[in-house]
């Protein structure tokens, strides 16, 4: 694969977002969050199900690992790593942005069409995988724009993924040297695409969580799911702000803004608030545990997503990746058993405290 300014922009993407220094050093909240123990459960650990409702199937876990490597040779070993135990232990995948697919990148030859030949084969080699494929709000504004449509269905056509993610991140668009913070025009944009897409469509943000002005908006489409993807974990802010030239004000830019967002805790809050069925609250952003993902959905999410741990333990190979998930799951059922909860849909705000 050509070293092209797109790929390098990836793959500083991807380098980064491993580094401890680019998480939010607010917290997702999670700590504020805390389950009711329940000392008399009624009920045996064995019979305890963490199974979820997901279209129209029931999957193994209410678990997805948040779309993160794309378009990078680095990327190829990753996603084919995550997709085969995504597929067996009933976890969603997404995956990086199909920008350049369908836009094209930086570097690449305007008469070359570029086709990713690992994510466009990923649920032709794991059929039971259920993939999300990934766009952002700028590049789907230029799709309306152009009425160029086709080009986006013929990557999904491709893929043949169960969801498509249409990813909001402005704060990243404006501090990124190469950013596209162009945003005018993106709800009438979704309105249009959520219409038109071959696929459930879900809307998500990228680490800085969601108001209630933006949910209020949101709630007006009809879409899938939001991913509210809260401040508390990896922050694009200062990726982009460690990517820019040093002492340039983009730089600058991300040390200031090194906080910016809405945590992941309020973020679900808000989206109980507005977000109505069948619309689903997808919860990421610093969720470390299973018992992280019991309290945000106690709080009203119906989904939750993990991204760095998961990036970090794929990267260690399959054995570790596989041992990291089923802990997760493990952990999940424990926090559902001492709770007194034998399902998910137990789980509620009555199981819930919160502090400070």
């Amino acid at each position: 694969m050509s070293n092209t300014p797109f790929i390098k922009r990836k793959t500083d993407h991807l380098n980064l977002a491993l580094l401890d220094e680019m998480q939010a050093t607010e917290s997702a909240t999670l700590e504020r969050v805390r389950l009711l123990h329940d000392s008399l459960p009624e009920l045996n650990l064995n019979e305890v199900s963490i199974e979820s409702g997901f279209l129209d199937e029931m999957l193994a876990t209410p678990f997805f690992i948040a779309g993160m490597t794309g378009g990078v040779d680095q990327a190829e070993k990753i996603n084919s790593t995550i997709a085969e135990l995504a597929s067996a232990r009933g976890w969603i995948m997404g995956v990086g942005s199909q920008r350049r697919e369908v836009c094209g990148g930086e570097g690449d030859d305007p008469n070359t069409l570029f086709q990713d030949p690992v994510n466009n084969s990923l649920t032709q080699r794991f059929p039971k995988l259920r993939l999300i494929a990934n766009l952002g709000i700028s590049q789907l504004i230029t799709i309306h724009q152009q009425k160029s449509w086709d080009s986006l269905q013929k990557v999904l056509d491709r893929m043949n993924p169960a969801l498509i993610a249409i990813h909001l991140n402005p704060l990243q668009e404006a501090i990124q040297p190469e950013g596209t913070p162009q945003f005018k025009g993106a709800l009438q944009a979704l309105k249009v695409w959520s219409a038109l897409s071959s696929v459930p469509v879900v809307i998500k943000e990228t680490g800085s969580g969601m108001s209630l002005s933006t949910l209020k908006k949101l709630s007006e489409l009809k879409i899938f799911a939001v991913d509210v993807s809260g401040l508390g974990g990896t922050h694009w802010g200062r990726i982009e702000g460690r990517r820019a030239p040093e002492n340039s004000i983009n730089a600058t830019l991300g040390e200031t803004f090194g906080n910016w967002g809405v945590t992941t805790v309020e973020s679900v809050q808000n989206a109980a608030t507005l977000i109505r069925k069948p619309t689903e609250i997808w919860a990421s952003g610093g969720v470390r545990n299973g018992l992280d993902a019991a309290k945000l959905l106690a709080l009203g999410a119906h989904r939750v997503g993990f991204a760095k741990p998961a990036l970090e333990a794929a990267l260690s190979g399959t054995a570790a990746l596989e041992r990291w998930m089923q802990t997760r799951e493990e952990e999940l059922k424990v926090a559902l058993f001492c709770s007194g909860s034998s399902t998910l849909s137990d789980l509620n705000q009555t199981k819930v405290q919160l502090h400070g």
